[in-house]
């Protein structure tokens, strides 16, 4: 839990370091996004094999993920301001939102592991973090071959989130379906 709290706690960090005015600035956002991938991997490892995850854990470790990939989507769309970034972004951050409203609703009629984190999101989420590395890492004056790789790599990252979200509602459509009877 202490690692999800200095997670969202790099949040500032990387947005001050992105706008430094000078050379290394997106270097060290780059470096302290890598910093804050780092303690998700970890902070998951450890509470797992060491059997200590708690509720708070649970429901704050996503809230940090989110808030440190939508953060850095923000960045990027920011500096290039064009759609072929902007679409990407848009799909990630839009699949954040219906998920963690669906695991939100499963969760209060008593299914949250029915829309548990799978392989795919898993997939997901390392195709985020490497895209925004790259992404983060670049410049107006940076070499085409970092941002296409970067970019290439945000849509194979939007292709597994809506692939993700499809396999989640599809987990929960039964009980979707079940309560719009009800109504």
């Amino acid at each position: 839990m202490m690692l999800t709290c200095a997670r969202m706690a790099l949040i500032p960090a990387i947005v001050l370091a992105y706008y430094l005015p000078f050379k290394y600035g997106h270097l060290i956002a780059a470096v302290i996004f890598i910093l804050a991938a780092l303690t998700d991997f970890i902070d998951g490892y450890l509470a797992r094999s060491w059997n200590q995850t708690t509720k708070l854990g649970a429901f704050l470790d996503p809230v940090a993920d989110k808030l440190v990939i939508v953060v850095s989507l923000v960045l990027i769309v920011g500096q290039f301001g064009k759609a072929f970034v902007t679409i990407p972004a848009a799909v990630i951050v839009g699949r954040e939102i219906v998920v963690s409203a669906l695991r939100e609703w499963m969760a209060e009629i008593g299914n949250r592991t029915s829309v548990a984190v799978g392989f795919v999101g898993k997939i997901k989420t390392t195709m985020q973090m490497l895209a925004l590395i790259l992404l983060i890492l670049c410049r107006r004056q940076s070499s085409d071959w970092l941002k296409y790789i970067g970019v290439g790599l945000l849509y194979i990252a939007a292709i597994l989130t809506l692939w993700s979200m499809i396999m989640y509602l599809k987990a929960a459509w039964r009980y979707l379906t079940l309560s719009l009877k009800k109504e």
